[in-house]
């Protein structure tokens, strides 16, 4: 599992880095993953998308 983050790279930014302007999930590294998205709640929800919260397991209790 890779730890992603939502970033927005603005207008100007954009030009540097070669990437459109917006939001982007990214990995610790500053790698980009995905986007650019348009909001920075599509972004989390693509970052939800790929590393869905672990789920948790209940055990039967014994009885």
């Amino acid at each position: 599992m890779q730890i992603l983050s939502a970033r927005h790279v603005k207008p100007e930014e954009s030009a540097r880095l070669g990437v459109i302007s917006g939001w982007y999930s990214t990995k610790v590294s500053g790698t980009f993953v995905t986007g650019p998205h348009t909001t920075q709640e599509d972004c989390l929800s693509k970052i939800l998308e790929l590393n869905p919260p672990p789920v948790k397991k209940k055990f039967p209790i014994p009885g």
